[in-house]
This record gives C-alpha cells, sequence and structure tokens, in this order.
C-alpha cells in the first residue's frame, strides 16, 4: 500500500502565518523521510481555519527540501486563476520540480470564495470555469502552432512570433503534462465525472463519508462518456487517520506529522 498527504492546510487563527507556513514544510519534509508517495497541498481564500491562498508557494519551497516526495497543488481553485498565467507557472514549477510536480484543480466549494471572486457556484458556474480554464491550459500545452481559444470566460492566444524572438515557450517537463488531478466533495460531484471523462486522477474529500460511494459512481458516469474504464487504484480517498505513541493513548484527531490523508 502506497501513503498519500493531503494538507488543507489547516492551523487555529490566532497562529502566525509564517509559523503556520514553515510547519508545513517541516511535514513535507518528514513525509519525504518516512517514504510517504506524495503529497497535496489546498487552497483556500475566506477559510480562517485554512489560511493557504497560494499552494505553489509552499509546493515549489517543498521540491527543494525534498527527494522523493511528489507534491502538487490539491488544488488550484481554476475558477480564480487565468487559464493563461497558470499553464505558464505550472511549467515553470514543474520543471523546478525535476519532474515531481502532480498537478491537482478543483472548482471551489467555499460559498465565501465565490463572493469574494464573484463566481456564481449555486448556478455550478464554478464547474464550468473549471472545464473551460483546464481545456485551454492543455491546448497551451499541446500545440505549438497559433491559436485563439474563444471561451465563454476567457480568451486566449498563442500568438505567432513578434520581433524574431518573442513567443510562446513554457512546456511541461513531464510530457505529456504532469499527472492531473481532480478533487470533489459534493455527492454525485461533477468535477469527480470531469475525472472520469478525461482519465485523470480522482481524489475524494472524505469530509462526509456518506457520500464516498457516489464519488466512484461520478467516476464511473464520467468514464462512460469517453469510452473509458476507470481503474480504482488511482482513486485518491482522503481520510484523516490517527497515529498514537502507544496502544493505550486514547485516540482523536491530531494536526501533526503523525496522521496523514
Amino acid at each position: 500500500m502506497e501513503f498519500g498527504y493531503f494538507s488543507m492546510p489547516s492551523h487555529p487563527p490566532e497562529r502566525d502565518l509564517k509559523q503556520g507556513w514553515e510547519f508545513d514544510l517541516q511535514v513535507l519534509r518528514w513525509l519525504d523521510e518516512l517514504g510517504f508517495t506524495e503529497a497535496w497541498i489546498g487552497e483556500h481564500h475566506t477559510a480562517p481555519w485554512e489560511p493557504h491562498p497560494a499552494p505553489d508557494l509552499l509546493v515549489t519551497t517543498g521540491f527543494r527540501e525534498t527527494e522523493n516526495l511528489r507534491i502538487g497543488p490539491g488544488g488550484f481553485l481554476l475558477p480564480y486563476h487565468h487559464p493563461a498565467e497558470l499553464a505558464n507557472r505550472i511549467a515553470l514549477m514543474d520543471h523546478i520540480s525535476d519532474g515531481r510536480l502532480n498537478f491537482g484543480v478543483a472548482a471551489s466549494g467555499l460559498p465565501s470564495d465565490w463572493a469574494m471572486f464573484n463566481v456564481d457556484g449555486m448556478s455550478g458556474q464554478n464547474r464550468a470555469m473549471t472545464r473551460e480554464a483546464l481545456d485551454i491550459i492543455l491546448k497551451m500545452w499541446e500545440s505549438d502552432e497559433p491559436f485563439e481559444y474563444a471561451g465563454y470566460y476567457w480568451t486566449v492566444r498563442n500568438p505567432e512570433e513578434m520581433f524574431g524572438f518573442l513567443r510562446p515557450h513554457l512546456k511541461p517537463k513531464q510530457k505529456p503534462n504532469p499527472p492531473i488531478g481532480v478533487a470533489g466533495l459534493s455527492k454525485g460531484s461533477d468535477t469527480l465525472k470531469l475525472a472520469g471523462e478525461k482519465g485523470y486522477l480522482p481524489m475524494s474529500l472524505n469530509l462526509n463519508p456518506a457520500y464516498v460511494k457516489s464519488h466512484w459512481e461520478s467516476v464511473e458516469a464520467g468514464a462512460k462518456v469517453s469510452g473509458r474504464t476507470p481503474d480504482r487504484n488511482d482513486w485518491r480517498l482522503v481520510r484523516e487517520v490517527f497515529v498514537a505513541e502507544t496502544d493505550e493513548e486514547p485516540g482523536g484527531f491530531l494536526s501533526t506529522p503523525r496522521w496523514a490523508a
């Protein structure tokens, strides 16, 4: 069995932001030493217990502090990022990682984040934006020729060379792209249907165990659309695990590196 780790990251609101960041970085070091396979770092903007709006900062620093651990955002909230800018940033991150980057994406489920970025999550706009953004990112990585993508939310151009030396040039190190993981939380998750349809890694946030059964059903429903056969070995299931110092110590949730999701 392989073990991975998912972190919101979560910290008490009164904790200094730098102290929290340094703790999360130390956790990545410990995970690498303990032989964990991968780590995913979340993105949130308006949750005081989850003060982490820029997972790429921790991810890229983590590559400098680890040797084998695969690390990635888990995931970038695509409605809040311009896809062309994010495509270039992820490509650079993949080179910094020397090919250890995982690219996790999510649609965002916090109403307060929707309000901050003026995204109508109640109508599903966040999910539509996620699909469009990911399409654009992949097209930018795949295409060497000029193109224009005129979407509903973004219009992006891959321009022709200008002045003999200005041109798009940033591509990921991993070919054709880093492994893509898609996070899902809600019952019958639409983003997990996307994972099944495209063959991406499905990541179930097991905050409501009653929904988990529907998550794999969503993956299967999406796979059916494209004629794929999903592999349960690809399924990432986030679950809190408590490891006590002794058998006698009572169990419970503990936000130290001794638990992993």
